[in-house]
Order: C-alpha cells, then sequence, then structure tokens
C-alpha cells in the first residue's frame, strides 16, 4: 500500500491572518504619506462656510439690515458681519470666493451679502485640498445655502 502524502502549504485562515496584517499596516501607514486634510476634515471646512453663510443670512432676516460675510482668501478665513470671532480653515485647505464685482475688496478679500428679505448676491465658495473639493452655493433669489461635492 502506498502511504497518504501530506501537502505542504497555507491554511485558509493562516492567509485571512496576513491578508489583515497587511490591512491594518496600510490603514496606519497611508495616511501618514497622503495628502494632509481628510476627505471629512474637508467636509467639515465647507460646512463651517455654510453655516457661517447662514447665520449671516439670518442676521439680515432678524435685523432688517444688509449683512455680509467676508471672506479672505489668502489668509483662508471667513467672518459674519459684526462677530468678532474670525474663523480660520484648516492648513492644507484652500478657498476660492466667486461673488458680484462690487462686494469685492481687493484680490484677497470679498464677500457675500445678504439682503433683508433673505436674498442675496449669490455667488460659490469653494473648499478644496488638491483634487477634492465642495462647492458653497448661495441662490441670489432666496439666500438659500447649498453643499455640492
Amino acid at each position: 500500500m502506498s502511504p497518504v502524502l501530506r501537502q505542504r502549504g497555507l491554511t485558509l485562515l493562516e492567509l485571512i491572518i496576513v491578508i489583515a496584517l497587511m490591512a491594518l499596516l496600510a490603514g496606519i501607514t497611508l495616511p501618514m504619506f497622503g495628502p494632509g486634510v481628510s476627505t471629512s476634515a474637508l467636509r467639515s471646512s465647507a460646512r463651517q462656510v455654510a453655516a457661517g453663510l447662514r447665520t449671516a443670512r439670518s442676521e439680515a432676516l432678524a435685523q432688517r439690515r444688509e449683512t455680509f460675510l467676508t471672506v479672505d482668501v489668502a489668509g483662508k478665513r471667513f467672518r459674519v458681519d459684526q462677530e468678532a470671532v474670525e474663523h480660520k480653515l484648516p492648513d492644507g485647505v484652500s478657498i476660492k470666493l466667486f461673488t458680484a464685482q462690487n462686494d469685492l475688496v481687493d484680490g484677497n478679500v470679498g464677500a457675500i451679502r445678504f439682503f433683508p428679505d433673505g436674498g442675496s448676491n449669490g455667488g460659490r465658495i469653494t473648499v478644496a485640498s488638491g483634487d477634492r473639493k465642495f462647492d458653497v452655493d448661495i441662490d441670489w433669489l432666496t439666500g438659500r445655502v447649498a453643499i455640492l461635492d
């Protein structure tokens, strides 16, 4: 009779353990070498800008006067009209402002204007990092603020 030959190799369990360890190491090391801003931090920055715009619109409606959200593109910060607090975006995040020509102070500073009826001059603020970006749109008629991917 012939003896039963046993083949040597890896079991399925051993393969799963090795793949899990490789995934764990990749999950730890890849963010160290990737872009500086995570998608969630970028989305959070877009939400912060949108919240500032909504605050400016609410102030315009409540106080029945024009209210501005002023954006400093070079400094990566913004401020609602009469608030003392300036909101700064994280390093690695860039910001672009598209607004009416008469609301541009210079090449780096501009504003989005909200009117007492809730409308605005309209525009877009783009928050970006590398190839990823979020557009915060402001409807000129209603003043509605929306975040677009």
